[in-house]
C-alpha cells in the first residue's frame, strides 16, 4: 500500500483528535486566470465545439451565502474548492487557430498560451507520434486550494477531482463522433516545466478527444511560460509534495483498448451534464430494480486508457424495490443484512447520505499506479453522477470515511478510495 495513502486514514479517533481549524483570510482563490496580454476566446453557446468545451468545466450555478458566494461547475469538486486547472491543445478546430490554452473558467472562455506552427506539438509528451486532429487536454493539480481545508489528505480530493474533470470530457466526447482516451503515461516533469508552475501546479494527467493525422510527423513543441498566481495565498505541504513525486511515474501498465457503451439519448444528456448537482440529503425513498441495473451497468463499463488500473466497485442496498437487502460487488450478491445505519457511520456519520439514499457505494483498489487509479475512481464516480441524473435521481460523492472500519466491513484490504450515495 502506498505509504501516504497509510499515512492519510480516517479513524474515529483522528477526526475528533485533529479537527479543522479554517483560516478564512487565506482561503485560495478558485479561478486562475492569466493577464489580459494573452488572447481570450469566449465561449459561444450557439457553436457546438464550444457548447462541448462548456459541457466539461463550465459554471452551471451560484450560491449566495451572508458574505460568500459559491459558483459550481458542471464538474463536481469536494467542499467547491476546484483544486484542477484544464489546459488543451487545439488542431483542425473550425474557428480557433491551432495552439495551446488555458480554460478560463471565471469568464467562460479559452486563453491562448502558445500558438502552434508547422509540425510542433505536446503530441510527442503525450506518447503520440502522429499530429492528433482535436483535442488534447492536460488536466493539472491545484493542491494549495484543497489543502488549505482538507491538510494532507487534500492530495486524495486533488486526483479523485482530477478523475471527474476526466469523467466530464467522456461524457461530453458522448455527444460527439470520437470517444475520450485518457493517458496517465504523460511526460509530466518537463510539462510542468514548460508552463512555469513552480512546483505550485503540477500536471496529473491527460485526455483526447481527436484522431490521428495519419502520415503526419510531429516535434515537440518547446516553450517557457511565466508564472501565473492561481490561488492568491500559498503554504506548502511536504507529504504532498513527496506524495506526488512518487506517484508521478506509471509502471507496469496495460492499456484498456475497448471502447465504453452508454445508452443514452443525446438531449436528456445533454440536460444530465448541465443540471448535475450534488445532493446534500436524500429522501430515504427506494429506487427500482431497473434503475439499479443501469447505475450499476454504467460504472462497470471499461475506461479508455493507456494504463488501467482495476477498481472493485462495492453496492450496499439499503432501499432497491425487488432487490435483497445487503451487500454487492461488481454486481455480484455478497451478503445480506441492513447495513444502512453501518454505511452512514463508515461514511464519518454521514446518516443523511448514505444511510437515507437507497444506495452507498465503496471504490476500493490494490494497484501500483497511485494516480491513475484515483483518477479512475473520480471517471467511475462521475459517470455515477451522470447516470444518477439521467435517471432523475441524485448522487453525493463522499470522500471521507473511516478507511479501516471500511475495510473491515468489505472484508479486504485494498485502499479505499471513494464513497458515494444515489438516491430520491
Amino acid at each position: 500500500m502506498f505509504w501516504y495513502h497509510e499515512a492519510t486514514k480516517h479513524s474515529y479517533a483522528s477526526v475528533r483528535s485533529s479537527p479543522n481549524r479554517l483560516s478564512w483570510e487565506e482561503q485560495p482563490s478558485v479561478f486562475k486566470q492569466y493577464p489580459q496580454s494573452f488572447a481570450r476566446y469566449r465561449f459561444d453557446l450557439e457553436d457546438e465545439e464550444e457548447k462541448f468545451l462548456y459541457h466539461i468545466a463550465g459554471i452551471n450555478a451560484k450560491k449566495s451565502y451572508p458574505g460568500v458566494e459559491y459558483y459550481l461547475r458542471m464538474n463536481p469538486s469536494a467542499g467547491a474548492l476546484y483544486p484542477n486547472e484544464l489546459y488543451v491543445q487545439l488542431r483542425g478546430v473550425a474557428g480557433k487557430p491551432d495552439g495551446i490554452y488555458h480554460y478560463d473558467v471565471a469568464a467562460s472562455a479559452l486563453t491562448l498560451l502558445v500558438a502552434l506552427k508547422g509540425e510542433e506539438g505536446i503530441e510527442p509528451y503525450l506518447g503520440y507520434r502522429e499530429q492528433m486532429r482535436g483535442y488534447l487536454f492536460l488536466v493539472s493539480l491545484v493542491y494549495w486550494r484543497s489543502a488549505w481545508k482538507y491538510k494532507k489528505r487534500a492530495f486524495r480530493y486533488c486526483l479523485l477531482d482530477a478523475g471527474h474533470i476526466l469523467g466530464a470530457i467522456e461524457a461530453a466526447a458522448l455527444l460527439k463522433p470520437h470517444a475520450a482516451t485518457v493517458r496517465y503515461d504523460i511526460d509530466k516533469a518537463a510539462l510542468n516545466r514548460m508552463f512555469g508552475f513552480e512546483n505550485r501546479e503540477w500536471f496529473s494527467a491527460a485526455a483526447s478527444v481527436a484522431v490521428p493525422i495519419r502520415a503526419s510527423s510531429v516535434i515537440p513543441v518547446e516553450f517557457s511560460l511565466p508564472y501565473v498566481e492561481a490561488t492568491r495565498t500559498f503554504e506548502p505541504n511536504e507529504t504532498i509534495e513527496r506524495a506526488y513525486e512518487e506517484s508521478m511515474a506509471v509502471k507496469g501498465c496495460k492499456k484498456e483498448v475497448r471502447a465504453p457503451h452508454f445508452s443514452y439519448r443525446k438531449e436528456p444528456l445533454q440536460e444530465a451534464i448541465f443540471k448535475r448537482r450534488s445532493q446534500r440529503e436524500f429522501s430515504g425513498e427506494a429506487i427500482t430494480k431497473g434503475q439499479f441495473g443501469y447505475l450499476t451497468e454504467a460504472l462497470l463499463q471499461p475506461v479508455l486508457s493507456d494504463c488501467d488500473e482495476r477498481v472493485n466497485l462495492y453496492v450496499v442496498v439499503n432501499r432497491v424495490l425487488d432487490m435483497p437487502l445487503g451487500l454487492y460487488k461488481d454486481g455480484a450478491y455478497l451478503k445480506y443484512g441492513d447495513f444502512s445505519q453501518k454505511a452512514g457511520y463508515l461514511c464519518l456519520e454521514q446518516y443523511n447520505l448514505a444511510t437515507q439514499g437507497a444506495l452507498a457505494l465503496f471504490l476500493t483498489a490494490s494497484g501500483e499506479n497511485y494516480q491513475a487509479l484515483y483518477q479512475k475512481a473520480g471517471i467511475i464516480g462521475h459517470r455515477l453522477y451522470i447516470a444518477a441524473e439521467y435517471l432523475g435521481l441524485g448522487c453525493s460523492g463522499i470522500g471521507a470515511y473511516y478507511d479501516d472500519e471500511v475495510n473491515a466491513f468489505l472484508e479486504n484490504d485494498e485502499m479505499v478510495l471513494y464513497a458515494l450515495a444515489v438516491g430520491r
